[in-house]
């Protein structure tokens, strides 16, 4: 089990739209490259979208246009010399995949687009990322030392020989809109409640990362969280299609997700190590047709003192 900073919390919780740049420069495909010279130059911008209809038809980089230099290809246009096959993400993702996406591919920027309509929304860039993570810190510094301050600590006010809470959330498969939205319940309850913040940063991440899995394979399901004064206990049941290898669904970037859920910036694979890392134990069983059973235990007396 590992530290869980701040940080690394955030990029689960924050989405792209909420870091990226909607105050950008694009450009169309028939814009010619001694025009994209000025613009380069006057902007100071290593790159731009190409866009047509407000949607990305290719995107154009300083390093394209240098080699169109050295030929001497001035009269031609961007559509002859853009990137066409271009990566992009949707505005709706969570941050932690455009840091991914950033580390797989070694971009210096993404275009962002609607998963409504895919019209180009946003530019994304590493600062751009550095930037939001900052500006939530500073809330969250904030808000965290109100709730501290105001906080019932449910466990230490109450006497009993035994206290137990039972928290349940229902998720909804293939509904990618609503992905995320019970851990993020959860996680302000577990604030509210008082537990230590390590904690529930721990809580947070897995169960996200559980609640992606089920919303990407699954129909549904079911995410309950039980607490006491020792630990959090999480159970995640789903009637799907199981898992044929639970060995290798374990392995890091092993994904059994169809084409159309990575297309929507999920699947990556890295979902049951990632809860496995961040947890104290974790009971994984599933059947072929009938559906997986997912438990994990994070304890309080393996809580250690939060960095950021």
């Amino acid at each position: 089990m590992r530290t869980v900073s701040k940080t690394q919390e955030l990029t689960y919780e924050l989405k792209i739209q909420d870091v990226m740049d909607v105050d950008f420069m694009t450009i169309e495909s028939s814009v010619t490259v001694k025009s994209l010279r000025e613009i380069l130059r006057k902007k100071r911008i290593l790159g731009i979208p190409v866009v047509e209809a407000g949607r990305v038809v290719g995107i154009v980089s300083i390093e394209d246009f240098i080699k169109c230099m050295e030929q001497g290809r001035l009269d031609e246009t961007v559509a002859n010399i853009m990137t066409k096959d271009v990566v992009k993400l949707f505005s709706d993702e969570p941050l932690i995949h455009a840091i991914q996406k950033f580390d797989e591919y070694g971009f210096s920027r993404f275009p962002v687009i609607s998963r409504k309509d895919e019209k180009l929304v946003g530019i994304v860039t590493k600062i751009d990322i550095i930037r939001g993570i900052l500006k939530k810190l500073e809330r969250v510094y904030k808000d965290e030392e109100e709730r501290i301050y105001r906080a019932s600590h449910i466990f230490n006010d109450i006497v009993a020989d035994k206290l137990s809470m039972e928290l349940k959330y229902f998720v909804e498969g293939k509904n990618f809109d609503k992905a995320g939205e019970a851990s993020t319940a959860l996680k302000k309850t577990l604030n509210r409640l008082g537990l230590p913040p390590e904690i529930v940063r721990r809580v947070a991440i897995s169960s996200y990362e559980a609640e992606i899995n089920m919303v990407s394979y699954t129909d549904g399901g079911e995410i309950t969280a039980y607490i006491d004064s020792n630990q959090v206990r999480m159970t995640y049941i789903d009637q799907g299609p199981g898992i044929p290898d639970i060995e290798k669904a374990l392995e890091p970037g092993f994904s059994t997700a169809p084409g159309w859920v990575r297309e929507l910036g999920f699947g990556a694979g890295m979902g049951l190590p990632n809860i496995k890392k961040f947890t104290d134990e974790m009971t994984l069983k599933s059947v072929v047709g009938e559906g997986t059973r997912l438990e994990t235990v994070i304890r309080f007396d393996n809580y250690v003192a939060e960095d950021t």
